[in-house]
């Protein structure tokens, strides 16, 4: 095995992540602490080396002392050897090894183990989380949390452990001299803890704040880049430029007062470590005056005074760069870490292929409000069987495919999908069973392929190339070209496929759909963006991917929904009408009053209904 891989990045924690700091970082850490416990015992022991330069330092001066000048190299080289030796080889394999450890065993390893733990855990939240934040936030909260425990871990193996054993080795040392010295430096020590402890606190608070301002600076700025065309059309440039300078200016404040606690604790550290040397050295000075200390002593003691105190700055450089890091773990925490609304239930079922009927049993949602949503739903659809779901915006039509595909918990009632209650069965095995095209089409700037092939990831490229042809957009992808010189389906379609059409998005999403090949097909305004030649392709392509699939299409524009085999008409929640087309239109009702006010196919243009 590797060095690198005594590690395993990519293992699952186990559970959730807990809320509590200390915890969380115990379950992010789980599995590598073996290894990090033993990388800390190498990094002690180049601490242990360090004390040990002092002393045989002290030990050459003394028996250069001892010696006549010109005997000295004579008398002493097996000692001169061994000085070399360890100056020369020991010295350098001890921090050799605490190098490798920390920079080839931990450092990549740990980063990947904790980032790859939370974006499992992120996947796991349902859409409401992502509907509730920036998703540049939350990417920018994920690196910031893995970034900033795996910098607490590399400096507590490489400052810590290290200091710690330079500490103890430096009193044993002392104590060898003579014992009030070691006294001196407990003495030291003590105020050196506590004004780390008194300004510790206020380093990790300020770094919390200051992680939380970077990472709102993030998420405005991922946000106006995102939707950077709409800024364009509405020529916002200079709104979303001080929209972002606001958040800097933010950032700026918070960076600033970290600033203040970090200059102040630096000055006050750095007076107390120029307290050190003239401790010991004088001290050690004073006992050689009395006859009990030799030159040496001066030598390693002195050696010892500066080290600690050139030890003590850095080191408590690293205790606040530490409690900095802690302080961004616990902001990145508490963003990242909240229990799931929407959750298997114990013992949840994993649905195999179903038939496709469908049942809504009473069913209310109203997103915890009062009203809005759907209310006292009670529909069946059978399998194959093929429903239009119509109604102004704001009707319940979305609700119910996001309930239909447990977005959301039912708030009263039941949906059922072959008669397993929807919350009773695992989610994926549930949405595995559901094809979905919406009007929206969310591509990934990834390529042709790996778009197509993401509804089906096992499929071969003659399938994907099979479904290409199927949904009609093998017509178009061979003429594909990225900036990067990839071609046909190879080449990489630009984030949210913006490199296309509306329409040739549109057939990707249907080429996804005919691979996936599931059970029951919801199409959510798969058309209503298209123009007119473009949408005869898709509605021709559609057609045959609803062959032999359950099919729930929402649809503004009727004439798309005008075959179905029934068609359900919801107002304010609620099922008025269901029918085929030409009994609504007999009837002369809801559905007829829709047929008749359209202009150019649309039922209106009201406000929508909350997204599902």
């Amino acid at each position: 095995m590797k060095l690198a891989d005594l590690i395993d990045p990519f293992q699952p924690a186990k559970g959730p992540p807990p809320r509590s700091l200390w915890r969380f970082i115990h379950w992010g850490l789980a599995g590598s602490w073996p290894v990090l416990l033993v990388a800390a015992g190498i990094s002690a022991l180049a601490g242990v080396a360090e004390v040990l330069s002092a002393l045989v330092l002290g030990a050459v001066i003394d028996l250069a002392l001892g010696s006549e000048p010109g005997r000295f190299l004579a008398d002493n080289w097996l000692a001169l050897l061994g000085f070399a030796m360890f100056f020369m080889v020991l010295r350098p394999l001890a921090f050799g090894a605490s190098s490798v450890a920390n920079t080839i065993v931990v450092q990549p390893n740990v980063n990947v183990l904790v980032q790859a733990r939370l974006n499992r855990w992120t996947l796991g939240q349902p859409v409401s989380f992502f509907d509730d934040d920036f998703a540049g936030r939350i990417a920018q909260k994920q690196v910031q949390t893995a970034r900033a425990l795996t910098e607490v871990v590399s400096e507590s193996i490489n400052t810590v452990a290290f200091a710690l054993a330079s500490i103890v080795g430096s009193v044993v040392l002392l104590l060898v001299i003579d014992a009030r010295l070691a006294l001196l430096l407990a003495v030291w020590m003590v105020g050196y803890f506590a004004l780390i402890r008194y300004f510790l606190p206020m380093v990790r608070a300020r770094a919390g704040a200051r992680a939380g301002a970077r990472a709102s600076v993030a998420g405005q700025v991922v946000d106006t880049i995102t939707n950077i065309k709409t800024v364009k059309l509405f020529a916002h440039d200079e709104h979303e430029d001080r929209a972002a300078l606001g958040e800097m200016d933010r950032f700026r404040d918070r960076a600033i007062e970290f600033g203040h606690v970090q200059a102040a604790f630096r000055f006050w550290l750095m007076a107390v470590a120029g307290v050190l040397p003239v401790l010991l050295i004088g001290g050690t000075v004073w006992l050689w005056s009395l006859g009990t200390a030799s030159a040496g002593d001066i030598a390693a003691a002195g050696a010892v005074a500066i080290r600690i105190a050139q030890m003590s700055g850095w080191v408590s450089f690293v205790v606040m760069t530490i409690y900095g890091d802690l302080g961004e773990v616990e902001d990145g925490m508490k963003t990242l870490t909240p229990a799931p609304g929407l959750v298997d239930a114990p013992g949840a079922v994993a649905l195999e292929r179903v038939r496709g009927a469908v049942h809504f049993d009473r069913v209310r949602f109203a997103y915890g409000r009062q009203s809005g949503g759907v209310d006292g739903i009670d529909l069946d659809i059978a399998p194959g069987e093929k429903i239009g779901i119509v109604g102004a915006s704001g009707a319940g039509k979305s609700t119910l495919v996001a309930l239909l595909l447990r977005l959301y918990d039912v708030e009263a009632g039941r949906v059922l999908v072959d008669g397993h209650d929807v919350r009773q069965v695992s989610q994926e095995s549930l949405r595995r069973q559901i094809g979905m095209v919406t009007q929206e089409t969310a591509l990934f700037n990834r390529s042709a392929f790996d778009n197509i092939r993401y509804g089906r990831p096992d499929a071969s490229r003659a399938e994907v190339e099979a479904a290409a042809r199927a949904a009609q957009a093998h017509e178009f992808i061979p003429g594909l070209r990225d900036h990067a010189g990839r071609a046909g389906f190879d080449a990489h379609l630009g984030e949210r496929g913006v490199r296309l059409s509306g329409g040739q998005r549109q057939r990707i999403a249907l080429a996804r759909a005919f691979l996936k090949n599931a059970p029951i097909l919801v199409l959510d305004e798969a058309t209503s963006a298209l123009d007119s030649e473009v949408e005869a392709h898709v509605q021709a392509a559609l057609e045959r991917l609803m062959t032999g699939k359950t099919v729930l299409a929402i649809a503004h524009r009727l004439s798309t929904i005008a075959a179905m085999d029934r068609i359900v008409v919801l107002d304010a929640g609620r099922i008025v009408e269901e029918g085929d087309h030409a009994a609504l239109l007999a009837k002369g009702g809801v559905y007829a009053g829709f047929w008749a006010r359209q202009s150019g196919g649309f039922i209106g243009v009201d406000e929508k209904e909350p997204a599902g």
